[in-house]
């Protein structure tokens, strides 16, 4: 339906609003709800390789859709991405389980079942200790969820927002073809699935808190040299590309691991989902303000400046978030 858009409150509607409202679904969350479902052990690194697929599929799609757009224009591309879309529904439809129990099967790496009577009275603790305004009215009275959401408002602004919206129009501006532009990001997305999976790696092995700070500090400092960078031309800006490319996603596993880690496995859909909301709003919020900086200044410079302060606010956010499981003021209340 996209494609048959002739108005500008039609544009917003299927493209703002219904495919904000499906990718968004489809995306980081279920990745992250699927690896605390199905796996005990080795969580990182499943996240990681679900950010990895993201990664390839933008090395794939960003250049051909590109490519598509100018042979036959935006509403042609936009009917064969449809297409792709529609045809991976099949495998989803014909494989996909909510949840390993319905093939009887156990977590990966999860202990045998204990007995039915330790399973009731843990159950029972369960529902004892839920917050009794639910999960997230407890999650937000707790300084690790703000600091955690606040992380990656800056993630989302200082990767889909700046870079992943104004990275090619910056290209472009400083004479580069379309296409060519349209690949250095793809090359960003090459080298994220090498980034998020080694990510995902180290996060089973290391304090996400810290690995948080160095991907944030190491965003920042590419962020700084992308306004002088882009004037060495294409040897600058492959560099960026493999630089930031290795840190694009790699936030994803870290942050999903710690959100388990404070708030539960059984609950990382819920407050995920909401950390994750703040990532968008981070990104919608950097790839409007970006605009009007590049309508103000007549260049991306500044902003890409203010983006590398930013993330520096994001290493040290990560850093204050405390790991150990904690209930919550509404848990901690609630009897036993």
């Amino acid at each position: 339906m996209g494609a048959a858009t002739t108005t500008l409150w039609q544009f917003g509607l299927f493209w703002g609003v219904l495919n904000g409202v499906g990718t968004g679904v489809a995306t980081t969350v279920l990745g992250a709800a699927v690896a605390n479902r199905w796996f005990a052990e080795r969580r990182g690194l499943v996240v990681g390789l679900f950010g990895a697929a993201t990664s390839a599929g933008q090395l794939l799609f960003i250049p051909a859709l590109q490519g598509l757009v100018l042979a036959v224009g935006w509403r042609g591309a936009t009917l064969a991405l449809a297409a792709v879309a529609l045809l991976a529904l099949i495998p989803i439809l014909r494989f996909m389980r909510d949840d390993p129990a319905q093939l009887g099967l156990r977590p990966y790496s999860a202990p045998p079942v204990p007995p039915a009577s330790v399973v009731a009275a843990s159950a029972m603790q369960a529902v004892a200790t839920l917050p009794a305004g639910g999960v997230m009215r407890g999650a937000l009275r707790t300084p690790e969820f703000w600091l955690l959401a606040g992380s990656f408002f800056v993630c989302g602004a200082t990767s889909n927002g700046i870079v992943g919206v104004h990275f090619i129009p910056h290209a472009i501006d400083h004479g580069l073809p379309e296409v060519t532009a349209a690949g250095f990001l793809a090359l960003m997305g090459m080298f994220n699935v090498v980034g998020t999976i080694a990510s995902g790696w180290l996060t089973d092995r290391y304090d996400p808190r810290k690995l948080l700070a160095v991907y944030y500090s190491g965003r920042a400092v590419s962020l700084f040299a992308l306004p002088v960078v882009v004037g060495w031309g294409v040897p600058g800006l492959t560099a960026f590309a493999v630089v930031f490319g290795l840190d694009y996603i790699a936030t994803v596993p870290p942050t999903a691991q710690l959100v388990a880690d404070r708030f539960g496995r059984r609950h990382v859909a819920v407050v995920f989902g909401w950390v994750f909301a703040a990532h968008q709003l981070g990104a919608a919020l950097a790839a409007w303000l970006g605009g009007v900086a590049r309508d103000a200044r007549g260049g991306y410079a500044e902003a890409f400046l203010a983006a590398g302060v930013v993330a520096l606010l994001g290493a040290g956010m990560a850093l204050l978030v405390g790991r150990g499981r904690r209930p919550p003021p509404a848990e901690a209340a609630s009897p036993a």
